[in-house]
């Protein structure tokens, strides 16, 4: 049973998200830590190990199960709920094939709930006289924030769990906000009504300023004019869909980088078909949807960034 911070550490998923994670946590590990890590693409892991160099022992593994069984609090990040079932569940090579006795499992995946509670039962399951423990905890703010460390963690546990305090220390290396949204699962809840939030106000962020745009307004302008009236949000300051608006945002570098239309579109879907289960009245979702699911499958929007939905919407683009 945990009482204070591990020493010996496992990762899996060396992604967009994974890999400024991971070497977040590489770079803020109390001295004398350890750190095992693995993922389907051998570059990430062989690249992660190389840029680590010097810095605390990091090994890479085969397989999760190689992870789980080298590390005392393992976590997980991969883009879909069939992956993280591949990570824990997989006969002889996933993490559940190894001792997990005692043992902490943290998954940061989007994924949808029901694979979330399957996998946590079987991760309690997986040694019952020393239970292992689970707990769901997606992440917001994007590659961004991924490689500044300023994620928000939304925790699927109560804030008078006894470990929460050892996740919370855990979460500080990688984020600035920790959030104990109540119990199992609803971290995730959580965070597929922040994406759907996020959605919405990305595609009205770019109709807005598309519209005034067309009708004669200079896009910095209108973007100082939303800062401070009603329609102010964090998209229109941040990552303004418009290049140029925010110089230092991917928008600006041709909606390279950042958080990928097509998982927008996936998280979406994920927090559409959850609000079916509970009778959630989602209004905008039946035009937002579609939005998506077409600027994902359209060349000039695919694998950019989510607010390229400005481009696929026909909006202006400023030469920068």
């Amino acid at each position: 049973m945990l009482t204070s911070l591990p020493s010996r550490f496992g990762w899996v998923g060396l992604g967009a998200m994974g890999y400024p994670m991971a070497n977040q946590l590489r770079q803020k590990l109390p001295a004398g830590c350890e750190l095992w890590v693995f993922d389907v693409n051998e570059e990430a892991t062989q690249r992660f190990v190389s840029e680590s160099e010097g810095s605390m022992p990091i090994s890479i593994a085969q397989n999760a199960r190689e992870v789980a069984e080298n590390s005392e609090c393992m976590i997980s990040i991969v883009p879909e709920g069939t992956h993280v079932k591949q990570v824990y569940l997989t006969p002889d090579t996933g993490a559940l094939s190894a001792n997990t006795a005692g043992k902490l499992f943290v998954d940061c995946s989007t994924i949808d709930i029901e694979t979330s509670l399957i996998v946590g039962d079987a991760v309690e399951k997986s040694s019952p006289d020393a239970p292992a423990l689970f707990y769901d905890a997606p992440v917001s703010g994007g590659t961004i924030g991924a490689e500044k460390g300023s994620l928000t963690f939304m925790v699927g546990t109560s804030e008078d769990d006894r470990l929460f305090p050892i996740l919370k220390q855990l979460f500080s290396f990688m984020g600035t906000s920790v959030y104990p949204v109540g119990g199992r699962s609803l971290g995730l809840a959580a965070k597929l009504s922040n994406n759907y939030l996020s959605s919405m106000v990305t595609l009205a962020t770019a109709e807005a300023m598309n519209l005034g745009m067309r009708l004669g307004i200079d896009p910095k302008v209108l973007s100082g004019c939303f800062k401070t009236s009603s329609g102010g949000n964090w998209v229109n300051s941040t990552v303004n869909p418009v290049p140029g608006v925010c110089p230092d945002a991917v928008t600006s570098r041709g909606y390279e980088g950042g958080f990928k239309i097509q998982l927008m579109k996936k998280d979406m879907g994920l927090a559409i078909e959850a609000a079916k289960r509970v009778d959630a009245r989602l209004v905008l979702a039946d035009s937002a949807l579609p939005a998506y699911t077409e600027a994902s499958g359209d060349p000039r929007c695919r694998d950019r960034d989510a607010r390229v939905i400005y481009r696929w919407l026909g909006g202006m683009e400023p030469e920068i």
